[in-house]
């Protein structure tokens, strides 16, 4: 007995509509019901864009949190922004769902970034080579420990490349990351709607 199953062919709503039939698919629509019938080719597979609402939220929630960390940083007199802590403060606030965003992944990740550039600064000095490297460090300890969180590579390079005072650096990193989960937590409680933050904190 055969157990061979004819195989399925996989239609497309363009499949059956000729291109040369001014009257289309309905026989009044014409040119543009055809065209709505291929958009989703065109489109690809990008998330949908988010309402206007919660893009506003968003944006605005990330914006203060980093302006936070500039007024910060003028009270005290330290460079408390750093290029990684914006792609972080994207994160928790625009993708506040996935792995990368949650509160154990944020802190714990930069903590993990900076750890492996000051090793391997203190090994290999300050050159961009020894930056590369650092970041594939972080990247392996990241990922070893469960927080995943890609800027965290970036505070590696910019610790191989700037050599930050440690005793100064590391607390404002810390106390920066905590500020932004803060953020996230108290943004995503404000708006209806929204998703909560954190999805998990450990």
């Amino acid at each position: 007995m055969s157990t061979d199953a004819v195989p399925r062919t996989e239609t497309h709503p363009t499949d059956s509509v000729d291109p040369t039939d001014s009257e289309g698919p309905t026989g009044s629509e014409g040119p543009a019901a055809l065209t709505r019938l291929r958009l989703p080719r065109i489109a690809g597979r990008a998330p949908a864009r988010p309402a206007p609402a919660a893009a506003f939220h968003s944006v605005t929630a990330a914006t203060a949190a980093l302006l936070g960390l500039v007024a910060i940083g003028a009270a005290i007199h330290e460079p408390v922004l750093i290029p990684p802590l914006a792609a972080s403060a994207a994160l928790v606030h625009c993708a506040p769902t996935l792995p990368l965003a949650q509160p154990r992944s944020v802190v714990v990740g930069h903590l993990l970034g900076a750890a492996a550039g000051y090793a391997v600064a203190t090994a290999a000095g300050g050159s961009t080579w020894a930056a590369a490297v650092a970041a594939g460090v972080a990247l392996a300890l990241t990922t070893l420990a469960r927080t995943p969180h890609s800027p965290a590579c970036a505070t590696a390079v910019v610790i191989v490349l700037q050599s930050p005072a440690p005793g100064r650096f590391v607390p404002l990193l810390f106390g920066a990351t905590v500020l932004l989960v803060l953020t996230a937590f108290t943004a995503s409680r404000i708006r209806r709607g929204a998703p909560k933050y954190p999805a998990y904190w450990w």
